[in-house]
């Protein structure tokens, strides 16, 4: 009976590699260098994530439930830096990959100047909002977010998820696929590994859907003490389906297109009321009592893309469970909380500083 549940749990856990492969810029030099441990600055790689142990038998329902993606394996591999961008104040800025799943995974990754501290630098691995993934650009995304991070001593790890420009793989959303969450737990296997990064201080920052894809990180894995999330998509599942309508610029993309999570899961499952404990099952917000590390939560009252209601509930969830969740709202902001964008930026940082440095 035991073998027969293994097998089972294998079927589901299974996920076969995408292998459509976006073209990579022709602008690239042809030569790659994967970055090692220098000799003054040896570093121990970690090969996996630490993820919150599963009790024993436990039933994985759906791929995209929380202990499907603890039961999952999350190597990463070395980071491969393919060409150095224009420098930043004081950091250096290059064009990146790692593997995920054995896809390749392009990623904008910042490395501060001078000697890192005792131990490495902090890091952050950064997750994008929603942008059409045929017109994403690595070099034309959140750039000016990630230098103020970067400014700040952090090396910054802001990945393309598959299906983005040049990023291998198959753009199929968030929300009803597993893919860009395992892109994201391996960006934290593989930032481990980078030298003269201390693998005990990694910190996340999402904005949107990149916030989705931050709160599950830190409901998985324990590497990930501390998260900022912008204008978070971090409501329950019934929430997104009943309580999310985006009025704002949100635009479609192919890949978005045609029968979402929302049908086939409704058809295939029931509805939340018919089927509580499945729609729980895919909620983060049904695990906050094992968040890795504390949260802070930003939101304008004018956001038309993603509900200033998310974030305060998701505050309030936390709290109930005796978890720091610090929130702060912005008159008359919006979706990118444009108007107070320094103001929020530097409470960011001061909270990964407070934790992190």
């Amino acid at each position: 009976m035991k073998k027969t549940l293994l097998v089972i749990l294998s079927a589901i856990l299974f996920i076969t590699a995408c292998t459509a492969q976006a073209a990579v810029p022709a602008n690239l030099p042809i030569t790659e260098a994967t970055i090692t441990a220098s000799s003054t600055s040896a570093l121990i790689p970690t090969p996996t994530l630490t993820l919150i142990p599963l009790a024993t038998a436990t039933p994985v329902p759906h791929p995209m439930s929380i202990l499907a993606m603890r039961a999952g394996e999350y190597p990463g591999s070395a980071v491969t830096i393919v060409k150095e961008l224009d420098r930043g104040l004081n950091y250096r800025r290059y064009y990146s990959y790692y593997l995920s799943e054995g896809l390749k995974i392009y990623a904008l990754l910042t490395i501060p100047d001078g000697t890192p501290p005792e131990g490495g630098w902090p890091a952050i691995v950064f997750n994008h909002g929603y942008i059409p993934p045929d017109v994403y650009r690595t070099t034309e995304r959140y750039i000016h977010y990630v230098d103020e991070i970067a400014k700040a001593g952090y090396v910054v790890f802001r990945i393309d998820y598959r299906g983005h420009d040049a990023s291998e793989g198959e753009a199929t959303g968030a929300y009803g696929s597993p893919g860009y969450q395992i892109d994201v737990f391996n960006a934290v296997a593989s930032i481990k590994q980078l030298p003269d990064v201390n693998s005990e201080k990694i910190g996340m920052w999402g904005h949107s859907m990149g916030g989705y894809l931050t709160l599950r990180a830190m409901v998985v894995s324990q590497d990930v003490k501390v998260g900022v999330i912008w204008a978070g998509v971090v409501a329950s599942y019934p929430d997104l389906l009943y309580n999310w309508r985006r009025t704002g610029s949100f635009t479609p993309s192919p890949s978005s297109r045609g029968v979402g999570w929302r049908t086939s899961w409704i058809e295939a499952f029931g509805t939340p009321e018919q089927n509580p404990a499945f729609w729980d099952s895919v909620s983060a917000t049904s695990y906050l009592s094992d968040l890795s590390g504390p949260l802070q939560l930003h939101h304008g009252t004018d956001d038309e893309d993603v509900p200033l209601e998310f974030s305060i509930r998701l505050a309030e969830q936390a709290r109930a469970v005796n978890k720091v969740a610090d929130l702060y709202t912005y008159e008359d902001d919006n979706h990118n909380i444009a108007t107070n964008f320094y103001t929020a930026m530097g409470r960011t940082i001061d909270f990964f500083d407070f934790l992190l440095k």
